[in-house]
């Protein structure tokens, strides 16, 4: 059957998957067997371009650095949707024993952006084929260095919002919390704003034997730590979630000198634009406090990273219908928001966007996210290649 004259993509979709899907697993071995950190992806990028090449989609290099994008046009006038998956890979030891377990000790693909870029490469060799039933462009986005190195701020800086300019996002992220060709879905708010805070507590150093002549940074550190806790508690309304968490704390060398600094590093994650202002404010103000009291100095540096992630039903609503259509309606359902974070939410900030969860768990595993054991169910790369696909043909249809 020819796909350009089918009425219902579904079943040809779920053809075409089958016929590549063994293809896209020894994609995906390949690019996890030798895993890239954000901005080095330049043999990831490579594989990509190759594919694209081979199916005969027009697509850039270089932009941000290592991200590749790609360029289906449909057959008849309409908007551009944006499809994009990550490439980088964690600073982590893998710990899995696989085949096909990473060659490049200390690097390993434990978020399973493999997974995301190999179903981004099937969704294209599928849309490829299904372009004249389209009306409008899908963009391929793949991005680098998702891992909190700004990838997407460079690919946005480097123009991947336009020529063509992007009405709509869609990205997908693996659930090891889901069992395969499970999937999941949040209206609004769904990722947190992701913020960092360096806090370099300044006292006067001395033996320790004579802590009355030192003013002690550690000590007042400790309780800035304590009183950080409040934040959540006493500051904003339990209506909204906020973490403020310390990951680490820093002073001294030995055990009988009082050092004259102590640092201490945290993040602040909140889903409400209200809430993270009040905890940027009560930490500049409780860090001020302790100083005055403890006579000690301290100087906050408080940085906002990615902002909320907050799905639009401008693309939920037609991506989820297309999955029921594709697959049942109990094979999505609605989940809550959590306090991760995610830098798909600057592409989000500028045009509706959605990120659909795809189920990865294995049967008998209970997986996590950046855990150097981690591996996901393959099958969700076929899973995500029909429901990306099938929600492109919905939003562009």
């Amino acid at each position: 059957m020819d796909p350009a004259r089918s009425n219902d993509p579904g079943p040809i979709i779920r053809g075409l998957t089958e016929q590549i899907e063994a293809g896209l697993i020894e994609i995906r071995r390949d690019i996890h067997a030798h895993p890239e950190l954000g901005f080095e992806e330049v043999r990831t990028a490579g594989i990509v371009a190759a594919e694209l090449t081979r199916l005969g989609i027009p697509h850039q290099t270089g932009i941000g650095k290592t991200g590749v994008v790609g360029l289906i046009e449909g057959g008849r006038p309409g908007p551009v949707l944006a499809i994009r998956a990550d490439m980088d890979a964690l600073p982590i030891l893998e710990k899995t024993g696989l085949a096909f377990a990473s060659e490049h000790e200390g690097k390993m693909h434990a978020c399973g952006h493999d997974i995301h870029t190999t179903t981004l490469l099937g969704v294209a060799a599928v849309l490829r084929q299904l372009a004249p039933q389209l009306a409008g462009t899908v963009k391929l986005v793949f991005q680098p260095a998702e891992e909190g190195l700004g990838g997407m701020q460079a690919m946005i800086d480097a123009g991947v919002m336009d020529n063509p300019s992007i009405d709509m996002a869609l990205t997908l992220h693996n659930q090891p919390e889901m069992p395969a060709g499970q999937f999941g879905f949040v209206r609004g708010p769904t990722l947190a704003a992701s913020d960092r805070f360096d806090i370099v507590v300044r006292g006067k150093s001395g033996h320790a034997a004579y802590p009355h002549t030192t003013v002690d940074p550690i000590v007042a550190a400790a309780h800035l730590v304590t009183q950080l806790q409040m934040v959540v508690s006493r500051e904003v309304s339990a209506m909204h979630p906020v973490v403020v968490t310390v990951g680490a704390i820093t002073g001294g060398t030995t055990y009988n000198i009082i050092p004259d600094t102590c640092s201490i590093k945290g993040t602040v994650r909140t889903l409400n634009a209200r809430a993270r202002d009040i905890a940027e404010a009560a930490i500049k103000r409780l860090a001020a406090g302790v100083a005055e009291g403890m006579r000690v100095q301290c100087e906050v540096d408080y940085r906002r990273g990615m902002p909320i992630l907050r799905n639009d039903d401008k693309v939920v609503l037609p991506a989820v219908a297309a999955i029921r259509a594709q697959f049942g309606d109990d094979a999505i359902t609605e989940g809550e928001a959590n306090l991760g974070g995610e830098d798909f939410a600057l592409m989000a900030n500028l045009v509706p966007g959605f990120q659909l969860r795809v189920g990865s768990s294995q049967p008998g595993r209970r997986d996590r996210l950046h855990n150097s054991a981690y591996q996901p169910d393959e099958r969700s790369i076929g899973f995500g290649v029909q429901a990306l696909a099938r929600a492109a043909m919905e939003i562009l249809g």
